[in-house]
């Protein structure tokens, strides 16, 4: 294959990679990682130096989007991201010392644990009118947003903020490890610990995915694992994606968004470890 169709084909991909990625909240890197290393045998380091990447085009794409129609938690967002970009760099350095075979099992594990449990809670919960959490309380953590598709302000109150805290440590390092956004991770820590609706759950996601790549990147790109021939196609294509996505997920059911998140992960954690095992 020349390297013209590589990129072509490549960056066709990455545009609906961007689309699921700004939707669900869990970065282009979800699709990337697969594709670059089952369809164009990629190895994988360099698959996740290119995801690395277009996680952080993913979150500029959407993430000015979602703050603007009031569905970013930015407060939540900064708060944890303390957390989160830790584990990021913690993950970064770890990922040297790893073997290929073992990230591809790692990678399908922690998608297929993310995506049962979501099917688990597929209709969702009302969300808190009454929080008992100090840190939320103090920290004003709680608030509203207008959605589209039920046609009206939807107020919640966010709890287990501690739980939060050391679930989005774990979500950083998994990044770091995997180039994948912790998106994963982020969005059932939120929507199902802190009890944030889905749709704050994956935009507030999307806005601090971006921060928590960029905290590792430095360490990919020093160790020469971010090519520019794959980073290229992958970062344009996700961000075109991310745009797309961003329009559409305020006029989606919270319910529809969740299952396409269960849907994707699932696959992809059969994909990966399939690759690992065998």
């Amino acid at each position: 294959m020349s390297v013209l169709v590589f990129s072509l084909v490549l960056f066709a991909i990455c545009v609906l990679a961007g689309v699921l990625g700004s939707l669900l909240g869990i970065g282009g890197g979800l699709v990337v990682v697969p594709v670059l290393t089952l369809l164009f045998h990629v190895d994988i380091r360099l698959a996740i130096g290119a995801s690395i990447v277009s996680v952080i085009a993913t979150s500029s794409g959407a993430a000015a989007a979602y703050v603007r129609e009031r569905i970013t938690n930015l407060r939540i967002g900064m708060f944890l991201e303390i957390a989160t970009t830790t584990g990021a760099i913690t993950g970064a350095y770890i990922a040297g010392l790893v073997s290929g075979r073992v990230l591809y099992v790692l990678f399908g594990v922690i998608l297929g644990y993310s995506s049962l449990q979501m099917f688990r809670k597929r209709h969702g919960h009302p969300p808190l009118e009454v929080s008992t959490d100090k840190w939320a309380n103090s920290l004003v953590l709680h608030s509203s947003y207008y959605d589209v598709a039920e046609g009206k302000e939807i107020p919640y109150k966010v709890t287990n903020t501690k739980v939060g805290l050391v679930l989005m440590y774990v979500a950083g390092a998994v990044s770091g490890l995997l180039g994948i956004g912790s998106g994963a991770l982020k969005v059932p820590a939120m929507d199902l610990a802190m009890r944030l609706p889905m749709k704050v759950s994956s935009a507030t996601s999307n806005f601090m995915i971006g921060v928590t790549a960029a905290a590792s990147a430095g360490v990919y790109f020093a160790r020469g694992d971010i090519d520019p021939y794959i980073a290229a196609p992958v970062a344009s294509g996700v961000l075109i994606g991310a745009l797309v996505g961003s329009k559409l997920l305020p006029k989606l059911r919270a319910e529809s968004v969740r299952l396409l998140f269960v849907v994707v992960l699932l696959i992809i954690s059969i994909q990966m470890l399939y690759k690992g095992i065998l």
